[in-house]
């Protein structure tokens, strides 16, 4: 039997791993290990490791990685603990293959854990690009640390073959967060209402906005700029989720809860709210605002408007329902107005949709199960044609 450990730092990241977890779990030519680490093991994230264990899944290994602020040598701190960590559940665990998703930092230790152990890696949503974010660099760095690459469109299948990765390597398998939109219950208007805490007739946004880590801008601006602009629909709820782990959480945290408490009946935060509420907050919102990855990938496969703000997102696939503005309060306001027009509304509620069909975790899995582990930690560079003339 074939053993996958899934390593998980966080909770979008979770949101998209855990259909391939249940997958794994299920196919009895596997066994599935479970690696836990970053914000979910922290109270301040809202200890999202609870969501995991409450979905039925078996940790087989936690790895802290503490998180005392947000500023360079704090991160470094968290990230050379991980490390440690991960490289010591690694030796103990002995997973024929690590799987990893994403681009963020807790997956780059995990990523150096498996090369010092001489773990094969996959990599899943690799060759997408964030122009804004460091989240970008570690991307790809990834990829180059990765043995098997699962890719959401073709686009970014070719890129990670431009990174010199053999091509039978590389799997265009579609986005993750098209499994669990599929495999998630449905929760109606009066339900998601209920537990966000608003009347079940009041139209609202949902909003999550994140550190632009490569943005030299100062994010309490922004958020002045997106609330000054939502203030000019004071009919509308605003519903907040927590910002990420990310340097310069703290100011863009900071900002966001004055403006929830200018505003307390109208504005409302919370920290995590699930993947069953949010994906179902996500269906019955009015749109999408910030610049999450999520108004990118999961909102236009719901058929709901998005107001992508500033450079995050920047080089990324788009779905004609997502709307680029930069981070003034005139241009979000301008955004807006287009995300709320009842012809732009439903352009969006049937635009194409760049990211495949439902059911790559069992793409994934079938390639996991086909590919003969030895061997796979050597690699030959895949030149470009005409490279070596």
């Amino acid at each position: 039997m074939r053993t996958v450990c899934v390593a998980t730092g966080s909770r979008a990241e979770y949101g998209q791993l855990a259909d391939l977890m249940r997958v794994i779990g299920a196919d009895a030519e596997l066994d599935l290990q479970v690696l836990v680490t970053g914000s979910h093991l922290s109270e301040r994230f809202g200890m999202t490791v609870d969501a995991i264990l409450a979905d039925g899944f078996a940790i087989d290994a936690r790895v802290p990685m503490p998180l005392e602020g947000d500023d360079p040598t704090d991160i470094a701190r968290s990230m050379a603990a991980g490390l440690i960590g991960m490289t010591e559940a690694l030796e103990r665990l002995r997973p024929d293959l690590l799987v990893v998703l994403g681009d963020r930092y807790e997956m780059l230790a995990a990523g150096q854990a498996a090369l010092l152990t001489r773990t094969p890696m996959a990599h899943i949503h690799g060759g997408e690009a964030s122009e804004g974010a460091m989240d970008e660099s570690i991307r790809h760095a990834l990829s180059k640390m990765s043995h098997l690459h699962f890719t959401a469109a073709e686009p970014y299948r070719r890129r990670v073959i431009q990174m010199g990765e053999p091509p039978h390597r590389v799997f265009t398998v579609g986005a993750m967060a098209l499994d669990a939109l599929e495999a998630l219950p449905r929760l109606t208007r009066a339900e998601v209402t209920q537990r966000l805490g608003i009347p079940v007739t009041t139209p609202y946004f949902l909003v999550t906005y994140h550190p632009a880590t490569l943005d030299q801008g100062d994010p309490a601006e922004a958020i002045a700029a997106l609330a000054a602009a939502l203030d000019r629909h004071p009919d509308h709820k605003v519903i907040i989720t927590g910002v990420n782990a990310d340097p310069g959480h703290d100011a863009v945290s900071s900002a966001i809860e004055a403006w929830r408490s200018r505003q307390p009946d109208r504005v409302r935060t919370f920290a995590s709210l699930g993947q069953v509420l949010y994906f179902s907050a996500m269906r019955h919102c009015i749109a999408v605002v910030g610049n999450s990855s999520s108004g990118i990938v999961e909102a236009p496969a719901v058929g709901v408007p998005t107001v992508n703000l500033g450079i995050r997102q920047q080089g990324r696939i788009r779905s004609p329902s997502v709307i680029d503005c930069a981070e003034t309060e005139s241009a979000v306001g301008k955004a807006l107005a287009l995300a709320l027009d009842v012809n732009f509304r439903s352009e969006a509620s049937r635009a194409p949709y760049p990211f495949g069909r439902p059911g790559a975790a069992r793409r994934i899995v079938e390639v996991l199960k086909a590919t003969e582990v030895e061997g796979l930690l050597t690699k030959k560079f895949h030149d470009l044609p005409g490279m070596n003339s």
